[in-house]
C-alpha cells in the first residue's frame, strides 16, 4: 500500500460562480426546485470528475452545500428550531424549511415573519455559518439523507468518495442554547445515535472511508469537551466497524489534546502542518501502531504556492517514522477558502502568477508530493526545480520590499497613537460641532448594488462607458441616495459607495503592493462571494482614495455625510496575505495608508468618518495564550488610523458578524467615538454584554437584519429600541441596521428605513413626554 492523495473539500460555487447564480434564479422564482438540484448536481459531478482525473485516490463528498455545511447537519439531525416547522412536525422539512432557516421569511408556519437564524464566522475565516440552536426538548433524528445520498451519487459515477460530515462534538459546540444553564454538550447522548445511524448506512451503501470534521479540537477546550470526543468516537468506532474512520482538524494545532485524539479507535487522523507544522514530531512520538496521519501540508487557506522542499521534509520524515501504507496527503483545510482555477487568470502579471496556487493547483501540488512520496524526488526532479526557481524569484523581487514604508512602521510602532484629548472632551466638542438630536440615525455606509450599478461599472472597466459618462451615473446615484436619505429623515448621512466593488477592493486598486484577479471568487456565505485581492508586497497609498466622492456629497446636503473607510485589520483579514513577513508588519503598513487618507478626508471637511473593521474578531488567535500580542497590534493599527485627527471630528467603526463579547475591552480601546455593530440577527443578545461591561463610548447595536429579506415594521423597531433603552442610556444609544445595504433590494430598503426613522421618531417623543429629555445632544 502506498501514500494516498486526498482531499478534504472542494469550492462549492463553481470555476464561474454556477452557484451563486442558480440560487439567486431560485430565490427569485426563475428557477423552479427540480432546475436548483438540477444544476447542483451537475456541480457536483463536475467537481468530482475533475479530482478523479487529477489523480486523488479520496475525493470529498457530501462537501457540497446549498448554503451552508453546519445548516446542512443541521437538517441531518433534525435541530431544527419550532419556528420554521409547519405544525410542529419534523416531517415537514423541505428545501423551503432549510432556506428559511437561512434567510428568514416573511410568513412562516404562524402567517407571521420568522427571522433567520444567527450567522457567526467559521473560526478565524471570512466565511459565515448558521448557528445551530438547540432547544432543552430537541430530540435528535435522521430527518436528511443528504450525505447518504451524495455518496451514492458519487458512486454510481465511479468517484472513490469518501463522505465529509461534521462531528458532533464540534456540530454542538459551534451551537448555541437560549437558556445559560443547559450547555449544548449535555445534548450528546441524544445526539450520538443520529451518528450511529448515519454510519452504519453509509456502511451498509459500500462506504470505505469516513471523515469527521473536528475543528474545536484547535480550541482551548474544557475537560467535558476532550471526553465528550472520546465517548464519541468509542461509540462512533463500534457503531461501524468495517468503517474507517478519519477524524480531520485544521486551523491549528491541537495542543494539549493531541494525545487523547491520536489514542481514539479511528483509522487515521489529519493535522494541518501549514498553521502548525511542529506537531508533526509530536504526533509521530505518540501515534499508535495502528493509526495512520494525514498530512495537511498544502495550504488550504492562502493562495501561495507551496515550498516543495518544506512539504517534502515533513512527508518523508512521517513516511519514515509510519511507513507509507499509514501516511495519506491532503490540504490543510477543506479548499472552500481559496478561489477554483488559477488557468482562469489569463490577464494576471505573468511574474506574480507563478507565486500562485488556487483549488485546482492545490491539488495537482497534492498528487505531485504523493508521487514523490511514493516513488522517490526523482520522480518529480522537474517540477521540483520550477517550484524552487519560482520560489526564490519571489524571495528576491524588488517589487516586494520598499525600504521607505518599513521606517514608517518602524517608527509608528515606536510612537503608540492616542487621540488628543480624552473621549469626555471630545463628545461635548462634538456634540457643539455636530448638533445631532437624541438617538441619531444613520446607515452603515452601502446602499443596494443593482443591476444598473454593476452594468455601469463593468462598462467602464470594459471601455464601452467613458469616463464622463461613467463619472456622471455615480453623481446621480450619489444625489439620488441622499435625497432620499434626507427625505426619510436620516440624521447622518451616506454616499452609497457606488463607485465600490467591494470594501476592500476599491481600496487596495489604489495601493501599490496589491494584486487582482478576475475570477478569483470566495464563497462567504450562501450565494454571496467575494474576491479577495492579494497583498504580495509592501504597502503604500499613490493618492486620496475617497476624498473626491465624499466631498461631493457632503456638497449636496447640510447634513454631515460621513467618510467611509474599511479599516487596517479587515483589509489584511479579507485580502490573502503575504506569508513572507509578520502579519502585524503588513497591518500596520496598511494603517498608514488610511492614516494618510482620515488626514486628507478632515482637511476637506468631511465631520464624520468610519473606519470599519468587522473583521477584527475574525483575527483573534483561536488560542487565548495569544490573544494578547494580536490585539495589542490590532487596537494599536486602528489607533494609528484615526487617532491624528481634531477633537471635533467624530471617529465610528462597524463590526459584524461575531462573537465580540470576550474582546469587548479592547474594542473600547480602540477609542472611536461611536461603535456601531450588528445585534438584530442575533435577536439583541448582544446587549447582554453591556450588561456585564460599561462601554464608554456611543453605541449603535443594529436593528436591522440586512441578510435577510424580511422588511421590519415600526412596532418591531419600536420593541427593539425600547429594548436597548433598558440597558443602554439614550444619550449613549445611535440606531442603524446591522450592516451595509449593498445586497438588499430598494424596495426592502426603502420601506425598511422609512420604518427605522418613524420608530425612532416615535420613541424620542415618548422619552421627551415620561423623562423631559432635550432632544438635541
Amino acid at each position: 500500500m502506498m501514500v494516498l492523495a486526498t482531499n478534504l473539500g472542494y469550492p462549492r460555487i463553481g470555476a464561474r460562480r454556477e452557484l451563486k447564480r442558480a440560487l439567486e434564479q431560485f430565490w427569485s422564482g426563475k428557477l423552479d426546485e427540480t432546475g436548483l438540484r438540477e444544476q447542483a448536481a451537475a456541480l457536483r459531478r463536475a467537481h468530482w470528475q475533475l479530482q478523479q482525473r487529477l489523480g486523488l485516490d479520496q475525493v470529498p463528498a457530501n462537501d457540497f452545500s446549498l448554503y451552508d455545511h453546519v445548516l446542512d447537519m443541521a437538517m441531518v439531525v433534525g435541530a431544527v428550531p419550532r419556528r420554521y416547522l409547519r405544525g410542529g412536525d419534523p416531517a415537514t422539512l423541505d428545501l423551503a424549511t432549510y432556506f428559511a432557516m437561512a434567510r428568514g421569511v416573511e410568513a412562516g408556519p404562524t402567517g407571521e415573519a420568522v427571522p433567520p437564524m444567527e450567522m457567526t464566522k467559521w473560526f478565524d475565516t471570512n466565511y459565515h455559518y448558521i448557528v445551530p440552536e438547540f432547544e432543552e426538548d430537541l430530540v435528535f433524528r435522521l430527518t436528511s439523507t443528504k450525505p447518504l445520498d451524495e455518496f451514492e451519487e458519487a458512486k454510481a459515477l465511479g468517484i472513490p468518495a469518501r463522505p465529509v460530515l461534521l462531528g458532533p462534538v464540534s456540530f454542538l459546540l459551534l451551537g448555541k442554547t437560549h437558556r445559560e444553564d443547559l450547555s449544548p454538550l449535555t445534548l450528546l447522548e441524544r445526539l450520538l445515535p443520529v451518528y450511529e445511524e448515519l454510519l452504519q448506512r453509509l456502511a451498509a451503501a459500500g462506504a470505505d472511508w469516513v471523515q469527521l470534521d473536528e475543528p474545536c479540537l484547535v480550541l482551548d477546550l474544557e475537560p467535558a469537551a476532550l471526553h465528550a470526543i472520546e465517548q464519541s468516537y468509542t461509540r462512533l468506532s463500534q457503531a461501524a466497524p468495517q468503517l474507517r474512520l478519519l477524524l480531520a482538524t485544521y486551523f491549528g494545532d491541537l495542543g494539549p489534546a493531541l494525545p487523547t485524539v491520536l489514542h481514539l479507535p479511528v483509522a487515521a487522523v489529519h493535522l494541518d502542518l501549514v498553521r502548525a507544522p511542529h506537531q508533526l514530531e509530536l504526533a509521530l512520538a505518540e501515534t499508535p501502531p495502528t493509526l495512520a496521519l494525514s498530512l495537511g501540508v498544502v495550504d488550504g487557506r492562502n493562495v501561495w504556492r507551496t515550498d516543495f522542499e518544506q512539504a517534502l521534509s515533513l512527508i518523508e520524515r512521517a513516511v519514515e517514522r509510519l511507513g507509507p501504507q499509514r501516511v495519506l496527503l491532503a490540504p490543510s483545510c477543506s479548499l472552500l477558502h481559496v478561489p477554483v482555477d488559477l488557468d482562469l487568470e489569463s490577464e494576471l502579471d505573468a511574474e506574480l502568477k507563478q507565486w500562485l496556487a488556487f483549488a485546482h493547483q492545490k491539488l495537482q501540488e497534492v498528487v505531485l508530493l504523493t508521487r514523490a512520496a511514493n516513488e522517490g524526488r526523482q520522480a518529480i526532479a522537474e517540477e521540483l526545480e520550477r517550484n524552487r526557481q519560482a520560489l526564490q524569484r519571489r524571495r528576491t523581487s524588488p517589487r516586494i520590499h520598499d525600504e521607505e514604508v518599513a521606517q514608517r512602521v518602524r517608527q509608528a510602532r515606536a510612537q503608540r497613537a492616542q487621540r488628543q484629548s480624552p473621549y469626555a472632551v471630545r463628545r461635548q466638542r462634538q456634540r457643539a460641532h455636530l448638533q445631532l438630536p437624541l438617538l441619531p440615525t444613520t446607515t452603515i455606509g452601502s446602499f443596494p448594488q443593482t443591476e444598473e450599478v454593476r452594468a455601469a461599472r463593468a462598462a467602464f472597466k470594459n471601455g464601452r462607458l467613458d469616463v464622463a459618462g461613467y463619472e456622471a451615473f455615480i453623481r446621480s446615484e450619489i444625489e439620488r441616495t441622499i435625497r432620499f436619505q434626507e427625505e426619510i429623515g436620516l440624521d447622518v448621512l451616506v454616499h452609497g459607495e457606488f463607485e465600490r466593488s467591494d470594501m476592500v477592493e476599491y481600496f487596495a486598486e489604489q495601493l501599490d503592493g496589491f494584486l487582482f484577479t478576475r475570477n478569483g471568487w470566495v464563497q462567504s456565505y450562501g450565494s454571496r462571494c467575494v474576491r479577495p485581492p492579494v497583498i504580495y508586497g509592501d504597502v503604500r497609498r499613490r493618492g486620496p482614495m475617497t476624498v473626491r466622492w465624499s466631498t461631493f456629497a457632503q456638497s449636496l446636503t447640510s447634513r454631515p455625510v460621513k467618510g467611509m473607510l474599511t479599516g487596517p485589520v479587515t483589509m489584511m483579514q479579507w485580502s490573502f496575505v503575504r506569508d513572507d513577513q509578520p502579519r502585524a508588519d503588513t497591518c500596520y503598513q496598511l494603517a498608514l495608508a488610511l492614516h494618510d487618507e482620515v488626514q486628507d478626508l478632515e482637511a476637506a471637511g468631511i465631520r464624520i468618518i468610519q473606519i470599519d473593521e468587522p473583521a477584527l474578531r475574525e483575527g483573534l488567535p483561536l488560542r487565548r495564550s495569544e490573544w494578547a500580542s494580536y490585539l495589542d497590534w490590532a487596537v494599536d493599527c486602528f489607533r494609528l488610523v484615526s487617532a491624528s485627527v481634531r477633537d471635533e471630528t467624530q471617529i465610528h467603526t462597524h463590526m459584524c458578524y461575531a462573537e465580540f463579547g470576550d474582546i469587548i475591552e479592547a474594542i473600547a480601546a480602540m477609542d472611536a467615538d461611536v461603535l456601531s455593530i450588528e445585534a438584530s440577527r442575533s435577536r439583541l443578545e448582544l446587549l447582554n454584554v453591556f450588561v456585564r461591561y460599561r462601554y464608554p463610548n456611543e453605541i449603535g447595536p443594529g436593528v436591522y437584519d440586512v441578510h435577510s429579506p424580511h422588511v421590519p415594521s415600526v412596532r418591531e423597531y419600536e420593541q427593539r429600541l425600547l429594548r436597548i433603552l433598558e440597558v443602554l442610556p439614550a444619550e449613549q444609544v445611535w440606531v442603524n441596521p446591522d450592516c451595509g445595504l449593498k445586497t438588499r433590494r430598494w424596495e426592502e430598503v426603502k420601506p425598511s428605513l422609512a420604518h427605522l426613522t418613524q420608530a425612532v421618531q416615535a420613541v424620542r417623543s415618548r422619552l421627551e413626554s415620561e423623562q423631559g429629555l432635550n432632544l438635541r445632544t
